[in-house]
This record gives C-alpha cells, structure tokens and sequence, in this order.
C-alpha cells in the first residue's frame, strides 16, 4: 500500500498546464459567422491538444456563446456554467462588426474561474477600447490566466498599453502568484518595448537587453531559417506579407504565451508551437482560399511549482 500524501505535499506539488491561444479573425476573415467552420475547428483543437486553459483575440460574441454551447457539449470544462469570460473591445452597435455583435477576447478554463479583471487599456484614439482580461482559478486564487489584444494604431499607443498590462501582470507576480498571459501583443519578440517582459535569463543574439519577470514558452526554440539558428525569438505566427519579415528571416512572431519565471518548474519546464493555419472554413470573399485566421495557434505547455 502506497503511503498517503498530505495535504500540504498535495498543494506545492508541481502542475502542468496545458496552455492554447488563437486569434482567430472572427470579423476579419469570418464575418462574424459561427458556422464557417472557425468554432468548430477552434473546439476540435481545444479538446484534443487537452487545454488547461484557452485565449481568444478578434472573436464576436455570437461566437464566444457557440464555442460555450459546443465546449459544453464536448464535456470539455470540469463546470459547465463556470469556464469561460468575454470581454467586449466593441460594443454590439456596428453591423459592418461581427454582424452587429460585440467583438472582443475571451478566456476559457477546464477547472472553474474566480472573479474577472476586466481592465481597459490606454485608449489610442480608435473606436476599439483595448483591455485585459483575467480570471484566477476559482479553487487556487493565486494561479491567474490572462490575455489581451495590444493596439495597432501608433507605435506610443502600443508601448502604453503594454506598460499598462505589464505593471498589472508584475504587482500579481510580486504578490506571488502564478501569472499565465496569452494573447495578440502586435510586437516582436526582440522589440525594445518586450525588454520588461521577457527575464533577464533570455539574452541571444536575436533577442537581448531584457529585465522582466517572465519567459515566452517559445523562446527557447532554436528556430531553423536560412540563419544557423534564430534562438530567443520562437515560431512565426502571424501570416500578413503586407509586413517586414522578422529577423528569423520568417513571417513575424506577434502571438506570444508569458509565464512567470518564478513560478516555472525550472529551465527545462516549458515548450510551445505554433500550428499551420486551417483552410478547411468557408470560402468567401474575405476568405477565398479557406483559410479560418491570419494567425496561427499557438500551443504551449508550462510546469509551475
């Protein structure tokens, strides 16, 4: 007989969490539809890479309730009424925008949710109020899921916004929590503006002069291009060719997944992927050769303490 565990042993166990993130141009390439096969995909996903928790970027509402009813549906979440929050970018008052809808991120868990922050970013003078999205995990309030959709407006509206979001996700860590963010950060992984994102602990050729609190789970991939190795940057995951290409010499790395370092198992308890973009949804004038997104997945997975 195995002796038993106690309960504090339990509690400081180390977790492995299962982390996905898709910003999957709802409006853009979807024109609001939930049967373009863009939800359909997005749950498929979800079930079988076994997500702990999932982020979502340019999603409608009328989506964000398909993929409750289907996540639902699939037995996904441990609570069916308690898994996921949506928080509106756009109010639902433009019908050139998701038909009517509202427009904006969304997080979902498999174990329940505490409270929403529901935080408004700096405003850049669009008619879309980017925010900040979070939620603890009901049962362990100090392991917090994030995700957020930086501004594309100017290059001083991106750096405010992403000081906003990077002193709230820096006071959750300093209190000691276990801090997750996924999402659209419209910056590349060797910005200047990403310095006081990325540890201390990442310095390569590519990607250097960092001071944060947390590591992307990509960016030990020594990414292969026509450079012997592009370590410190992490796959592309953003398919727009109307932009400079990324100094890997691939389209550009704007999708990112943060965990805090000081709630990491250790060097070696991170990885992540990107996947290729789905040309299984509808055709349609928006998206004529199928494709359901211009970004990619991005999949992740974290050991924390």
């Amino acid at each position: 007989m195995l002796p038993a565990v106690s309960a504090a042993a339990e509690t400081t166990s180390p977790k492995t969490y299962n982390i996905w993130q898709w910003n999957v141009a709802g409006n853009k390439l979807n024109a609001g539809s939930v049967t373009s096969g863009m939800v359909d995909g997005a749950v498929s996903s979800i079930v079988y890479r076994n997500a702990d928790f999932a982020a979502f970027n340019e999603l409608c509402a009328n989506q964000w309730r398909a993929l409750v009813t289907q996540l639902r549906a699939a037995n996904w979440p441990d609570d069916h009424d308690n898994f996921g929050r949506f928080e509106a970018s756009r109010t639902a008052d433009d019908p050139d925008v998701c038909g009517g809808e509202a427009f904006g991120n969304a997080i979902f868990s498999k174990r329940p949710l505490g409270t929403a922050d529901r935080i408004e970013l700096p405003d850049d003078g669009t008619d879309e109020k980017r925010n900040l999205l979070c939620a603890p995990l009901l049962a362990d309030s100090a392991t917090r899921f994030c995700t957020t959709h930086i501004t594309v407006a100017s290059d001083a509206d991106k750096l405010k916004q992403l000081q906003d979001v990077q002193g709230r996700l820096d006071a959750w860590v300093n209190a000691g929590q276990t801090v997750m963010i996924a999402g659209d950060f419209n910056v590349q992984p060797h910005y200047p503006s990403l310095d006081t994102f990325y540890s201390a602990t990442l310095e390569t050729g590519i990607n250097g002069g960092n001071r944060g609190l947390f590591r992307e789970l990509d960016d030990t991939d020594p990414v292969k291009t026509e450079l012997p190795s592009c370590l410190g940057y992490g796959e592309w995951t953003a398919d727009d060719k109307t932009v400079s290409q990324s100094p890997c010499k691939t389209m550009r790395k704007i999708d990112m997944l943060f965990v805090s370092e000081a709630a990491l198992a250790g060097p070696d308890s991170y990885s992540a992927d990107s996947l290729a973009i789905s040309t299984a949804c509808d055709r349609t004038d928006k998206s004529p050769d199928g494709r359901c997104s211009d970004h990619r997945i991005l999949i992740g997975t974290a050991t924390v303490k």
